[in-house]
């Protein structure tokens, strides 16, 4: 049986600033033309459905694979909604808890899980609908990193170097306000949203990217630090922000930037964080020369003493392997086929629960390959060749549900409500 929270746990930044504008009512999200041929294929996808009441929300996991998406109930296997959309297709938390930014191409679509958390006075009432493929959608070229932070939403354009910053709350709704910030020039970037309406966002151009900066809400520079070369990824921590770059991961924190130096080469590229702990789990490359690094350790990054942390690990990994556990324990899904538990604070292994077949990374990412989402006290883990969803309970350590697919998953989010 499960035992449902209604907390969603994410993990999963970048973005720069030579010259910021900002208006109430940016890059507004646009409402899709009628449905056609052309556009669509399906009929399912704007269609609400059976709406009822529930008594409590359980979590529903949504999938991309080469023909659409696909949203299941994980303690059933049942398949609660398909939506025909072949191509590659990835999978963002919008922040709500509810709906999932789907990436596609120059655009981002609004998915909707159909799970509903209706606060009335002082308690909540909880609806289901069918899960759908919104009419709301964001014009973002080569749209990017998804960042959700402090009421705020920030969406992140590869092409133009531009972010876009909508309330959580609002993602959507296409009448939505919004703001739109441009970094200077295009890259690969990330932006974070703060409660101030202050935003910390990467800057570079497409051959190089090092500077990290904060701005207030008028644009202005409030403070920077250019010690992050090939900057990329991003976590919160309990302490604040740590950002991934090649020579030691930089530190954000009261205000402040903080450099952690490496010895050497240190490639700290995906991150994952918890809201309750100061470290942020990280991967670690120490081969500046190799085409396609498969790291055997990881980096446990220290937000409240600056300090960085190897754990060897024994066996490989990807960058759809990492997550947290509710207690802040770091999670890694190694080659071997084991979900390795790691005391953040000591770098002990702890447990290795054998939870899919062994497997090898694909040359091209793109392609299916294993993926580990967190939510609540679950992990949630595919294994793409042998086509199955596994769920395991993070406080027993022990797998509580297999399901077959009759797909091989691209990307995975979970929902919450």
């Amino acid at each position: 049986m499960f035992k449902y929270s209604q907390r969603l746990i994410v993990v999963p930044l970048i973005a720069a600033s030579l010259a910021l504008t900002s208006c109430t009512n940016g890059k507004a999200p646009t409402e899709a033309a009628p449905e056609s041929a052309d556009q669509h294929t399906g009929h399912n996808e704007h269609n609400k459905g059976e709406h009822r009441e529930v008594s409590e929300l359980k979590p529903r996991v949504v999938f991309s694979h080469d023909n659409g998406l696909t949203t299941i109930d994980p303690e059933t296997g049942d398949i609660i909604n398909e939506v025909d959309r072949p191509g590659f297709l990835r999978l963002s938390g919008a922040g709500d808890g509810r709906h999932v930014m789907v990436t596609e191409g120059d655009k981002l679509l609004v998915f909707d899980s159909g799970l509903i958390d209706q606060p009335h006075g002082e308690h909540s009432h909880y609806y289901e609908e069918t899960p759908r493929l919104t009419d709301v959608s964001y014009d973002i070229e080569k749209a990017g990193h998804v960042v959700p932070h402090d009421g705020s939403t920030a969406l992140f354009s590869d092409g133009t170097g531009e972010v876009t910053v909508v309330p959580t709350d609002a993602i959507a709704d296409a009448k939505a306000s919004s703001r739109t910030i441009s970094t200077g020039e295009a890259h690969h970037g990330v932006a974070i949203p703060l409660a101030d309406d202050s935003l910390i966002h990467t800057v570079g151009n497409e051959d190089e990217r090092f500077t990290i900066r904060q701005v207030d809400a008028r644009g202005e520079t409030l403070t920077e630090t250019t010690e992050c070369p090939n900057i990329h990824g991003e976590a919160a921590s309990s302490e604040g922000f740590a950002f991934g770059c090649t020579d030691g991961p930089v530190v954000f924190r009261d205000g402040e930037f903080h450099k952690i130096k490496s010895d050497g080469y240190q490639r700290n590229g995906n991150l994952a964080g918890a809201e309750n702990s100061p470290i942020v789990l990280g991967d670690n490359k120490l081969d500046e020369d190799a085409e396609q690094e498969h790291p055997t350790s990881i980096a446990l990054i220290d937000t409240e003493k600056l300090e960085v942390k190897e754990v060897e690990l024994g066996s490989t990994y990807w960058f759809r392997s990492l997550g947290r556990g509710p207690g802040g324990e770091g999670l890694v899904l190694t080659n071997d086929g084991n979900l390795t538990v790691i005391d953040e604070e000591t770098g002990d292994i702890t447990q290795r629960i054998a939870a899919i077949e062994p497997w090898e990374e694909k040359e091209k990412w793109q392609k299916p390959g294993p993926i580990l989402q967190v939510a609540g006290e679950y992990a949630y883990i595919t294994d793409a060749e042998n086509r199955e969803l596994i769920v395991i309970d993070l406080f027993d350590n022990e797998i509580v549900q297999r399901h077959e697919l009759d797909f091989a998953p691209v990307e995975m989010a979970v929902a919450t409500g």
